[in-house]
């Protein structure tokens, strides 16, 4: 029964090597541009890419990390629902940019639109975070992920310098999303968060016209593109 048991564990470490490093799977789009450059410029090059997609280029991105920052004035809830999806994104970015997990966009640019409807619709319905809302945001996370791996792979990665550019891409992605964060709770959050009126005058008129931007958004994605 061990000799079993280690026959398993030895077909299952070769399917995931296989399925790590197996060039059939590494059919991203090749940025040739940047084959023979130093790591240090791949490095920045990523990085600014990655910031850049967020801010000022990816509106979606941006509603959706604000309308986190809505659900409550604690600083915590914000942290807690920020780290859930950047883990989210993160595998998902890795996995798709291997073709590990092939989305169309077609499928998850609608379900993207979506998701910023469902949230922003939650900060209306709700005031505390929930255990599921962590759940959520994270199964999201990981759809957002394949629309970064979407916008990625229109740029390509230079050969042999995979993991280097993801990780720069990915770091570019965090920086963008943490400046809306600095930018929501300085700007709104730490000012009138503790304000009896702060729930009837900024959180329901923001996440309503958040949720119906990202509702035609949604409409729009799914019917007319």
């Amino acid at each position: 029964m061990r000799k079993d048991l280690l026959k398993y564990k030895v077909a299952f470490c070769l399917l995931l090597y296989c399925c790590l490093f197996s060039p059939e799977l590494l059919a991203h789009t090749v940025n040739y541009s940047l084959e023979k450059a130093p790591a240090q410029t791949v490095l920045l090059y990523y990085l600014q890419l990655g910031f850049h997609h967020i801010i000022p280029g990816g509106l979606d991105h941006i509603l959706f990390v604000s309308a986190l920052c809505l659900l409550s004035n604690k600083i915590k809830t914000i942290l807690w629902q920020a780290t859930a999806f950047t883990v989210a994104h993160s595998v998902t970015l890795a996995l798709s940019m291997k073709n590990i997990i092939v989305v169309p966009s077609a499928i998850s640019e609608p379900i993207i639109a979506l998701s910023i409807v469902f949230v922003a619709i939650e900060n209306i319905l709700f005031s505390q975070l929930k255990a599921w809302r962590i759940l959520i945001v994270f199964m999201f996370g990981l759809i957002h992920g394949m629309g970064f791996a979407s916008a990625l792979n229109e740029i390509g990665l230079p050969p042999n310098k995979f993991y280097t550019s993801i990780l720069a891409f990915n770091g570019g992605v965090e920086l963008g999303q943490a400046a809306i964060i600095l930018i929501v709770f300085s700007s709104l959050v730490a000012l009138w968060g503790k304000k009896t009126w702060y729930r009837k005058r900024i959180v329901y008129p923001l996440s309503a016209v958040i949720a119906m931007v990202a509702g035609y958004w949604t409409i729009s994605r799914l019917f007319f593109n």
